[in-house]
């Protein structure tokens, strides 16, 4: 700003004001005053030093004209006195001018590869896909060193069966990247399958037919080779000359063996080379090779007739069929009785659940599997429609099918399986076919494994009924290739009911099994509970069970006022006729029925539902008629069983979700009634479950009615009374009033299954299908909700079950902490610790008991008393330490000829050495341990 525009300011702002002259004039004369002094005046600008006030004001008032003459410049003009007085200012004004810049304009966008290491950079690149590689390589030049690095490209590339023909120098750059692009440009993609048939696999432990044959006929070469040569050795011996006979013809009896050596080293050679029988005996003359005389050539002869004796024999191993491979977990209920239902060439893994990792559970595979092939891999787990839960802990979903860890352990495990162009197949006792998710779960397995991948549809309502319905893919139906037909239905039927016999089963038996493996003590168990629970032998394939079905079926068809005449009719009929004998009920996928459209598949699954839903409203109405109505009856009569608020607590929950259910059974038949290809259904269950808070509210009070339920039998004696009588009738359907307070929870799980079914079977384009999906999320997160109360309720129970175990120990019920494993160890001392470690000799001083929680491990003093005149033994715990996790080092001893299954905990102040008693216990504890310490030192 010129001298001129500052006069023109100057005025404009004093021209109103003459106080302002006034004081600005004063204020001039005291500055020139004040200039007159160089001691005052020195390093001011035109600023008065000493009169601190007058300073500061002329300061502000500069200032504030400094800001007038900024707003009135041009954005050049701006930029350029900034940088002017950038220049001026000392490193402490700038590095400040640096901070407020840093607080007014924070930094959004970084580069992170020039932030952090080169490592890091590379491991977040490795989560991008090859085309987004190849867009951040565009970024800098940076950024496309970092995008075309080896460790980036080698795991795509071997993924899709690409392997390098060459080993890359250390100084060689993108070299598999070029090959990706290469690969890419031609299509050249291999499955995980196709690669291993090509290149092979590094779990493979069992070699082709081919291979084994090659093996056979080396082992066989051989033998035959050190046959001859001790043969010849031995006849040598007896007709040699005499020592120190240095004759010509002794001479050359001594080198006759050599001779011989080197004609059966060339016949084996020859053998090698040709793999046919007839090459070998083309090439007989060969065998002299100008042997001396004492070789015969009968002697040759006999050796090539020997060789075309062995290869004559067929490999017998070849030609035995495969065994059938089957995983089943402790969360399934009742297992023990499925093991009993095996067949004889079913190899089987039972496992705990229970603090297992997918790396232990590999180990216990390979370990069963001992390097066979297997025709067929069944996995009988818990889990949902959308779901497999393998170990605690771990659902495995189509999100997590991927993780580096559990896409090697599919890997890994289906390796054993043979192709599936020679039949191999996965089968999932888990009803994934039922749901859109489900399918996309199988379908990505089908591509990681490179095997047939099948499960049931899920559309059977009941205990384990699904694994019974239609399965998914073609082939023989695969729960009756591992398992017996008449076993596997009893557990079908009544698998809740099995489970809680072996509770008590393995609580009574299992001290007294304890030396044996898992596999054989749940036969025995298995074995011993069928003995007690058998059932009529029913068989799916005879011909009089099929004229049943069929007579059953026709008959709920069908309205008649005597339902025995009718059913006795048709069977007469079908017996004259016999057109029932070819009928399957398990009818393959080649059948009529296993060609239905999706329109007569989602009828079926409507019908399911209609059918499921009667049987679920008349079991509520049965706590209505049988036990609500009369202890209302009684208390309004002046003769009350029990009181007023007890009534209500126990029974108006369960009475409220009658009453919706009520409404959406009428809704589902008026449905049905109208049906056809466009009818919708899925509005009707957005209907209910807008009502689902009368769930909420029994589910949050469930442990409260059940403690008033347990409270009025055991103080009114007239209840109890009223319950035998009422408990277990044909009007209950022979269930008791507590086993019908389980039917919400279990309703809630088969709404999703069909309602998951139903989506699946509804093109987009229905109308019905945007409804649907919205109800299924609506269940599919209220079933969440179920789920976290079960799993919060079991691990209270556990906690408190160990807390009763273990005595003079601490509260264990706090927090979110919750038990993961047990497991029953010797303490050992080592007597020589100062000498090499498989040399150190240990003694057994007491057995401990571990009780591994998420935070912390509890170790107990284990004591066990005989009782007289009884097998029987009494187990006691004792509190001994209490470890957190955190703090805790784990050390795995090596096995030695003195010590087995050993590893040393340490702690801050002790350290104990302990041993179990098998190797598949002391892997799965320590896998737990690891993943438990991994957990509590991220959360620290």
């Amino acid at each position: 700003m010129t001298y001129v525009e500052f006069g023109t300011y100057y005025k404009s702002k004093t021209r109103g004001n003459p106080d302002l002259m006034n004081h600005w004039q004063m204020n001039g004369s005291d500055y020139r005053q004040q200039q007159s002094d160089g001691r005052d005046t020195r390093f001011s600008s035109w600023t008065p030093v000493t009169n601190k006030t007058c300073n500061q004001q002329l300061f502000q008032e500069r200032t504030t004209l400094i800001l007038h003459w900024f707003d009135l410049w041009t954005d050049r003009q701006r930029k350029e006195f900034i940088c002017q007085l950038l220049r001026r200012c000392s490193k402490t004004q700038l590095k400040f001018t640096s901070d407020c810049l840093a607080e007014s304009v924070p930094i959004t966008r970084m580069d992170f590869t020039a932030v952090l290491h080169r490592f890091l950079s590379l491991y977040i690149m490795s989560f991008l896909s090859p085309r987004d590689i190849c867009t951040a390589a565009q970024v800098c030049w940076h950024w496309r060193f970092l995008a075309e690095q080896d460790c980036l490209w080698s795991p795509k590339c071997i993924r899709l069966g690409w392997f390098l023909p060459y080993s890359p120098s250390d100084h060689e750059y993108g070299a598999w990247k070029r090959h990706y692009v290469a690969c890419t440009s031609s299509l050249d993609i291999l499955t995980a399958r196709e690669a291993a048939d090509v290149y092979g696999t590094l779990n493979e432990s069992l070699t082709a037919p081919e291979e084994q044959e090659d093996r056979w006929r080396e082992h066989k070469i051989r033998q035959t080779i050190r046959e001859k040569i001790a043969e010849h050795k031995k006849s040598a011996l007896k007709s040699r000359k005499a020592w120190l006979n240095t004759s010509k013809s002794g001479t050359s009896s001594i080198h006759k063996p050599l001779s011989l050596t080197a004609a059966l080293v060339q016949l084996g050679e020859k053998c090698r080379l040709e793999n046919s029988l007839s090459s070998v005996e083309i090439r007989e003359p060969w065998l002299d090779l100008r042997m001396n005389n004492t070789l015969e050539s009968t002697c040759a002869t006999s050796v090539v007739k020997t060789m075309s004796s062995l290869f004559c024999k067929p490999v017998k191993s070849s030609y035995c069929p495969l065994p059938h491979f089957l995983l089943v977990s402790s969360k399934v209920p009742g297992y023990e009785l499925l093991l009993a239902a095996l067949h004889v060439s079913v190899v089987v893994l039972p496992y705990d659940s229970q603090g297992m990792t997918l790396e232990a559970l590999l180990s216990l595979a390979e370990r069963v599997i001992q390097g066979r092939m297997m025709q067929s891999l069944g996995i009988l787990v818990a889990g949902s429609t959308d779901e497999l839960t393998l170990t605690d802990g771990l659902s495995i979903t189509e999100k997590t099918v991927l993780k580096p860890c559990v896409r090697e352990f599919w890997e890994k495990l289906c390796g054993w399986v043979v192709p599936a162009s020679h039949g191999g197949s996965l089968n999932i006792f888990v009803p994934l076919a039922a749901s859109v998710a489900g399918m996309d779960l199988m379908r990505k397995l089908s591509v990681l494994t490179g095997l047939n991948v099948r499960a049931p549809t899920g559309i059977c309502t009941g205990s384990y009924q699904h694994i019974l319905s239609e399965w998914s893919g073609s082939g023989e139906f695969p729960p009756l290739v591992y398992l017996h037909e008449t076993l596997l239905l009893s557990w079908c039927r009544q698998a809740e009911w099995i489970e809680e016999a072996c509770k008590e089963l393995r609580k009574q038996l299992g001290p007294q099994l304890h030396f044996i493996c898992q596999e054989i003590r749940g036969r025995i168990l298995g074995l011993f509970l069928w003995d007690h629970i058998k059932m009529p032998v029913i068989s799916l394939k005879s011909e009089v069970m099929q004229c049943l079905v069929r007579g059953l079926v026709a008959l709920m068809n069908e309205t008649t006022d005597d339902p025995l005449d009718f059913l006795g009719n048709f069977l007469l009929r079908s017996s004259v006729n016999s057109g029932l004998k070819n009928i399957d009920p398990f009818p393959s996928p080649e059948s009529p029925k296993g060609l239905l459209s999706d329109a007569d598949r989602r009828s079926a699954v409507c019908k399911e539902l209609l059918n499921s839903e009667k049987t679920y409203v008349r079991q509520l109405q049965a706590v209505a008629t049988v036990f609500y109505t009369p202890l209302r009856a009684a208390l309004d009569s002046n003769r009350a069983i029990i009181s007023s608020v007890n009534l209500i607590t126990i029974f108006c929950p369960l009475l409220d979700i009658l009453e919706a259910n009520n409404v959406f059974l009428k809704e589902l038949t008026e449905r049905w009634e109208e049906w056809a290809p466009l009818q919708c259904v899925g509005d009707v269950c957005v209907k209910f479950c807008t009502k689902l808070r009368v769930y909420t509210n029994f589910f949050n009070n469930y442990s409260t009615i059940l403690r008033t339920m347990d409270k009025c039998r055991e103080m009114l004696p007239v209840f109890r009374n009223f319950l035998k009588r009422h408990d277990r009738t044909v009007a209950t359907r022979m269930l008791s009033l507590q086993e019908l307070f389980l039917t919400p929870s279990a309703r809630v799980e088969e709404y999703v299954t069909l309602l998951q079914a139903l989506t699946l079977h509804t093109p987009p384009e229905h109308p019905d299908y945007t409804q649907l999906s919205s109800a299924l999320n609506s269940l599919m997160t209220y079933r969440g909700f179920i789920h976290k109360l079960k799993k919060s309720l079991d691990r209270d129970l556990r906690i408190m079950e160990a807390q009763s175990t273990i005595q003079s120990c601490p509260n264990l019920l706090e927090g979110s902490r919750y038990l993961i494993t047990t497991q029953d160890v010797a303490l050992l001392s080592c007597l020589n610790g100062d000498i090499a470690s498989s040399l150190r000799m240990y003694e057994h001083v007491s057995d401990l008991g571990m009780f591994l929680f998420n935070d912390a491990l509890v170790l107990t003093e284990k004591s066990v008393s005989n009782v007289p005149f009884c097998l029987t033994k009494n187990t006691t715990h004792t509190f001994l330490a209490s470890v957190a996790l955190h703090c805790l080092m784990l050390t795995e001893i090596t096995d030695t000829k003195y010590v087995r299954n050993a590893f040393q905990l340490e702690s801050p102040k002790r350290q104990w050495i302990c041993a179990t008693d098998r190797e598949e216990d002391k892997i799965r504890l320590l896998c737990a341990l690891h993943r438990a310490m991994s957990a509590a030192i991220t959360r620290n």
